[in-house]
């Protein structure tokens, strides 16, 4: 009974919407405006969460980028512009998804270096253990000799 009732607080927790940080006092009274500025912030990290976009985030930074975000985009700023006001502030760790380049190398192909690094490393591990499982090689007539005097001393 208590597994069901666990699966069932789980399947409710991920079936609920995630609530938004978004205040009502920070939208913007122009709805095409909202949108955009809606958009953007999705696209955006929030600092101090770093798992978050400012849109899910109620951290005050957050809620500064937000009106930041929001001033920019009433202030006749293009989506590209208030990203790039923003980016210029901040860098490119802001953006949730950064841009591929020299700086960023690490952070788009690091894990999947680390997973084939894992993958050869475990390759080697179970080859060299295979290596020793296998039949011993025989002993030599000396080797022979010498386990034969240990045995009779010991017995």
């Amino acid at each position: 009974m208590r597994f069901f009732l666990l699966l069932l607080a789980i399947l409710l927790a991920t079936l609920t919407p995630p609530a938004r940080a978004v205040e009502p006092n920070e939208m913007l009274k122009n709805p095409a405006l909202e949108a955009r500025a809606r958009a953007i912030s999705r696209e955006l990290r929030c600092l101090v969460c770093q798992n978050e976009s400012i849109d899910d985030s109620n951290a005050d930074l957050a809620h500064d980028l937000r009106l930041l975000l929001r001033q920019r985009l009433a202030a006749g700023d293009t989506d590209r512009q208030a990203i790039d006001f923003i980016v210029a502030r901040y860098g490119d760790f802001v953006l949730l998804q950064p841009p591929v380049e020299p700086a960023t190398y690490l952070l788009w192909f690091g894990p999947a270096a680390l997973l084939i690094v894992a993958a050869a490393s475990a390759a080697i591990f179970v080859n060299r253990r295979n290596r020793t499982l296998r039949e011993p090689a025989p002993l030599s007539a000396e080797e022979k000799r010498r386990l034969d005097t240990l045995l009779d001393e010991r017995y």
